[in-house]
């Protein structure tokens, strides 16, 4: 495991405790470099939508554990967010979540002249989507080919 992933994995091993005692669900921890600045996000949502009162919540109680494991070598910035619509699916739950909803899927390389597709969720598996599109066209990805997948936005 590369230094991301253990303090991405310590951060989700840590963090789920107070998740679940406020009932509030982990989308995703992240360890970014942005503009020669490290930084430890924490994502969380629940039924409703995630205030800012909710995160700042969680990143109290977590700031103390952070302090006190000192498992992150360096400095860094932890962050407490909403995930917002435009999330990526990544987990297993973002998919049974998003079974029957509308998507959007962009990809690495153009597939019949179109790198940009939208459809309703109608399978997955650990290496593969699928959709059925607004034409009732059934369409299979793989995840390799797959740039961006997330709930589609109809405005």
């Amino acid at each position: 495991m590369t230094k991301k992933e253990i303090y991405e994995a310590k951060t989700e091993e840590l963090i789920l405790p107070i998740l679940d005692e406020f009932h509030f669900e982990l989308v995703d921890v992240e360890y970014v470099k942005e503009g020669g600045t490290w930084y430890l996000r924490a994502y969380i949502d629940k039924e409703g939508g995630i205030t800012v009162n909710d995160c700042e919540d969680v990143s109290r109680k977590m700031n103390e554990i952070l302090d006190r494991e000192d498992y992150i070598d360096g400095s860094y910035i932890f962050e407490v967010s909403s995930p917002g619509l435009g999330r990526p699916l990544k987990k297993e739950k973002d998919y049974i979540r998003s079974m029957g909803k509308r998507l959007e899927i962009r990809t690495y390389r153009p597939i019949n002249h179109e790198k940009e597709f939208y459809g309703v969720l109608k399978a997955y598996d650990a290496d593969s989507v699928t959709i059925v599109t607004d034409e009732e066209e059934e369409m299979k990805f793989t995840k390799a080919e797959i740039a961006l997948i997330r709930l589609a936005f109809d405005f």
